[in-house]
């Protein structure tokens, strides 16, 4: 047992527990992005996936307290990480070219940004009194401009998190060959813009259409 607890508390083990992690978590980010995909087969479609959605509430119980737990893992140990990288290396690199990517760089403020956005969406959409169908509390919900924009930049920061976060996922994993990193690289920021502009097309299209879920 001592040696499991050795391995999780060095900065490899770490590593692994935000792949593993990240790997629930876009999972989980995938099955959202299909269910909110149906939004635009129109409003029919929309309220009846919500209400097929609703009828299996019993597996909430199951999955809420495991996705709860899956984030807080994730955030934690990216926050532990993240001090232990300033510790070690205090100063800036003196070459630039070292320097990592953008998207690298600024995970732990995309990561800021989602956890912001995660709570907002919960507020408006989770921890609600449902008066309205499901297409109608989307369509209101979000035509106000200024939470559009709100859901507009927080996708954009979840877009950015995600194309380092796939990449991220094949390194800890081991994946990890010259001939193909390049591949890899581009096929998780791919994977990443298309998941984000799916999710940036649904408010886009409510505050620019009038026919969107209507």
């Amino acid at each position: 047992m001592s040696w499991i607890l050795t391995i999780l508390r060095s900065s490899i083990g770490k590593k692994y527990i935000m792949a593993v992690s990240g790997a629930c978590l876009s999972f989980f980010l995938l099955s959202h992005l299909i269910g909110n995909s149906v939004s635009f087969l129109g409003k029919e479609a929309y309220n009846s996936y919500a209400s097929h959605l609703h009828s299996i509430g019993f597996l909430t119980y199951i999955l809420e307290p495991f996705l709860l737990f899956v984030f807080l893992v994730h955030i934690l140990t990216g926050i532990t990480l993240f001090i232990e990288n300033l510790s070690a290396r205090p100063n800036r690199y003196a070459v630039p070219g070292n320097e990592r990517n953008w998207s690298a760089s600024t995970m732990p403020y995309t990561g800021i940004i989602i956890l912001t956005f995660l709570l907002v969406h919960l507020l408006n959409f989770h921890f609600i009194t449902r008066t309205v169908s499901t297409a109608e509390l989307v369509r209101t919900t979000l035509s106000n401009p200024f939470l559009a924009s709100f859901y507009l930049f927080s996708l954009s920061g979840l877009t950015l998190h995600a194309s380092h976060g796939f990449w991220s996922l094949f390194q800890s994993l081991g994946i990890n060959h010259p001939k193909y990193n390049k591949f890899l690289q581009q096929g998780g920021l791919a994977t990443a813009v298309i998941i984000g502009t799916i999710f940036i097309l649904i408010p886009l299209l409510i505050v620019t259409t009038d026919s969107f879920l209507q």
